[in-house]
Order: structure tokens, then C-alpha cells, then sequence
């Protein structure tokens, strides 16, 4: 069996899925405010003994930390990318209380890549050094960010060489190991998911004491992220902000499980609140221009509305929220889970409907955790390329293959069982030449330990 467990901010599902994944056994506890661990040892203890060959969970806890400022480490922030970086400064546009609560210091130093070696600023080494040597004392962790260095890392690399050697066993988060080209939005998914590897470390130290005492030790767990797969504990530890956005990625994963509906709109519906998403071949549609507490980021997450439950208005929003999210050729199935899908607002008698075809799965009211349970270790990998006479494209999208495998591997998935699922490439008419922007998403089942 497998097992799942998503911890809300009013309850906490699990379940125990067999291996045709069928729910055999399911559990909802009342979640513990300021502490989700505890709901998800709870809602573990509810289900029955089982021997489970991987347990995965998804958690809110990341995204309320920066929502609330709360719980967040101090960074240092530091921008490779010399005169042409420092038009917008760093944290540029944060809400005041947060970058109060996070900011340590900030710096932009020449260096900076290219396409080629020409285009190429040399680091400012002695830059990078004064400033972490100024953080001492003052800074838990320092976020990287060069300007091109999703096409190439070597400065950024570099520069976290200088500032280890500075300030020692300090927790560095590399921006182009998280994000696209784009430099602010990458800038920023950079410092938050630094700011966020206390709680991260907290949390996996939790839910692996947790995972162990409900199935022994040694069972692999996972956490889901944001792009609707899941990753090892490890992982979380040092790339906490790949799992924002998490929990509706995995209740729409469980959606379209429950349903066998690949391609849907899902209403999760909360004691407050609906959030309406849509999955297409199974996997959460991304948003394009997502925030987290009021920052602009550059993670993988859902497109995402918000309507409320109740109201004179709410039938009337939630249709226009399902119908923003229908895609623009052919009407989808609405799909409504979570704990209150019975009380979706119907509307009165002669109404039009807020979706073609309304379906509400048996054990809806647990999608989350079943999302979790079924989603594979994934990984994702992005290459910008300029093409010409001298580019071999085909390579440059093998390469890209295989970032996007080792990604997933990284992850904590099985090496000899991953599979590339998509390969897109698309041009970026802003940048000179002919540039294709090549992205790849690989996935496969958890290493067994």
C-alpha cells in the first residue's frame, strides 16, 4: 500500500491507497493550529496498521510562514550582474513587514554571463567577499543570483564558494537551480526559499519521526510540491520553496485521479473559502505571474482563484471563476472535492449551471491526500538557446532531457525508472536573434532506500 497525508489549515486528511489505487482506508482530524506536524502524526494514528511502501505529504506550512512573517531565517542577498542589474534593486516591490523580517543585507556585484564568452563580465570576487563578511553574525542564510545563470551557473557557483569560505556552514540557495531567465522573479523565489530552510529542516525532521513511528523506519517520504509531483525530505531541506503551492497541486492530482478525468476544472471547497484550479494530462495547469505574501515569484505553481463559500454573490463568482479556467476550445467537467463539496452554492431553480457537467467523486473530501499518495518524484529543467547556423538544436534538447531526469533524481526518484513526460520549446521574441526557451518535466517512482 501507499499512504498520503495532507495537513489543512482546519483538518487533516490521510489515506491508505492499495496497489491499484483504490482508497482503502481514509481519516480526518482536526488540525493543530501552529503546528501541522502534529495534525499529520494524528491523522496517521487514525488509519489503520499497514505495511506502506512510500508515504507522502503535503503541507501548508511554507506559504503561511510568508504569508504571516513568521518563522523565516534572515538573508543575505546578493546579485551578480554589474551596472546592467542595478536599475531595480533587490527586494524592489516587497511588502515593508516582510522584507523587514527577512532582509539581512543587500548587494549587487559586477560579473554577469551571456549566451557566449564574449558577452561575459568578469565576478568581482573581492566584492563578493566584503560583503559576506559583512553578514557575519547578522545573516542565517544568503540567496545567489546572477543574471544569466540559468544558462550558465559558473558565477554563481563561484560566488558561493567566496561567501562559504567567508562565513562557513551557512545555508546558500543558488537562483538558477529554482527559476527561469527572468532575473527579479528568480531574485525573489531565491530569498524566500532561503528564508524558509529553518522551517523546512523542522518539518522534515517532524514528518520523518512521524512517518516512522506510524510504518517503521526506512519507508521513502515524500512532500509534494508545486508542480503536482513530490520530493524526498532532503530535497525539502534545501529547496523548501518548491513546495508552495503544493497543497492545491496535489488536490488537483487527486481530482483527476478519483475521476479519471485528466483534463478538468477542480473546486477544493474549505470552510471558508473555494479555490478553483485546472489539471491538464493530469498535472496542475501553472500559473503565469504567481505571488506569494504580495512577492512576485518564479515557482512552479497552480493557477489559482479564490471565491468565497457563502454569500449573496458566491454561486455568481464561482461560475466566473470555472469559466476562466476552462481552457479556450471546448467546455471541461467541473470537478468539486475537499470537505465541503456538498455545499457548493447550486443557485436558484432555472439557473444556468457553473460548469457543463458537475461530478463529485466518492472520497473527494480526502483529493488532497490521494493527490499526494499517487504523484510521482518529479523534476523540471529549462535551457535558453540562440539558434544559427552553428546550433545543433537536437542536442540542446537532449541536454535538456537530461537535466530535467537528474532533476528528478536529485528529487529522490528511482534513476532507472525515469521518464521524460514533456518537452516544449518556445521562442522569446525579446531576446536578440532567434532564442528558444527549452523547457523539460521528467517524473518516475520514489528510490527504494
Amino acid at each position: 500500500m501507499i499512504a498520503g497525508v495532507e495537513a489543512g489549515p482546519t483538518n487533516t486528511d490521510a489515506v491508505l491507497l492499495d496497489e491499484a489505487g483504490l482508497p482503502r482506508a481514509t481519516a480526518k482530524v482536526p488540525s493543530v493550529p501552529g503546528d501541522p506536524v502534529a495534525g499529520v502524526r494524528a491523522a496517521l494514528r487514525a488509519l489503520p496498521r499497514a505495511e506502506v511502501t512510500r508515504v507522502a505529504a503535503g503541507l501548508r506550512g511554507p506559504a503561511r510562514a510568508v504569508v504571516e512573517r513568521r518563522g523565516l531565517a534572515r538573508v543575505g542577498v546578493l546579485r551578480v550582474g554589474g551596472d546592467a542589474a542595478r536599475a531595480v534593486p533587490p527586494l524592489a516591490g516587497w511588502p515593508e513587514e516582510l522584507r523587514a523580517a527577512v532582509c539581512a543585507g543587500t548587494a549587487v556585484v559586477d560579473g554577469g554571463g551571456g549566451f557566449s564568452a564574449e558577452e561575459w563580465t568578469p565576478l568581482d570576487e573581492d566584492a563578493v567577499a566584503r560583503f559576506a563578511a559583512g553578514l557575519a553574525g547578522r545573516a542565517d542564510a544568503v540567496a545567489i543570483t546572477g543574471v544569466f545563470a540559468p544558462v550558465d551557473g559558473r558565477q554563481e557557483r563561484r560566488a558561493a564558494e567566496i561567501v562559504r569560505a567567508e562565513l562557513g556552514e551557512v545555508h546558500l540557495t543558488l537562483s538558477g537551480e529554482l527559476g527561469p531567465l527572468g532575473l527579479l522573479e528568480r531574485e525573489n523565489t531565491a530569498v524566500l526559499n532561503a528564508a524558509l530552510h529553518r522551517l523546512a529542516g523542522s518539518l522534515a525532521d517532524g514528518l520523518r519521526a512521524a512517518f516512522d513511528e506510524a510504518f517503521g523506519a526506512g519507508v521513502p517520504a515524500l512532500v509534494t510540491r508545486g508542480d503536482g509531483t513530490v520530493m524526498g525530505l532532503d530535497h525539502l531541506r534545501r529547496h523548501p520553496g518548491l513546495g508552495l503551492g503544493s497543497s492545491l497541486a496535489s488536490t488537483l492530482r487527486g481530482a483527476a485521479t478519483l475521476t479519471g478525468r485528466p483534463d478538468a476544472v477542480v473546486a477544493d471547497v474549505g470552510e471558508h473559502r473555494i479555490r478553483v484550479g485546472a489539471v491538464a494530462g493530469g498535472y496542475p495547469r501553472q500559473a503565469f505571474g504567481a505571488t506569494i505574501g504580495g512577492v512576485p515569484v518564479a515557482f512552479w505553481m497552480p493557477d489559482l482563484i479564490r471565491v468565497p463559500r457563502t454569500g449573496p454573490a458566491a454561486r455568481e463568482e464561482l461560475a466566473e471563476a470555472v469559466d476562466r479556467m476552462q481552457p479556450a476550445a471546448g467546455r471541461l467537467p467541473l470537478v468539486v472535492v475537499g470537505g465541503g463539496a456538498g455545499a457548493v452554492p447550486a443557485g436558484p431553480p432555472g439557473a444556468a449551471p457553473v460548469a457543463p457537467r458537475v461530478l463529485r467523486p466518492e472520497h473527494g473530501a480526502v483529493a488532497g491526500a490521494i493527490g499526494a499518495a499517487v504523484s510521482p518524484v518529479g523534476g523540471q529543467a529549462e535551457r535558453l538557446v540562440r539558434v544559427g547556423a552553428c546550433t545543433d538544436l537536437e542536442a540542446a534538447l537532449a541536454e535538456v532531457r537530461e537535466e530535467a531526469r537528474a532533476s528528478a533524481v536529485r528529487a529522490g526518484a528511482d534513476p532507472r525508472a525515469v521518464e521524460v513526460s514533456e518537452v516544449t520549446r518556445s521562442p522569446l521574441p525579446y531576446l536578440p536573434g532567434v532564442t528558444l526557451r527549452l523547457h523539460a518535466r521528467a517524473a518516475g517512482p520514489a528510490r527504494l532506500p
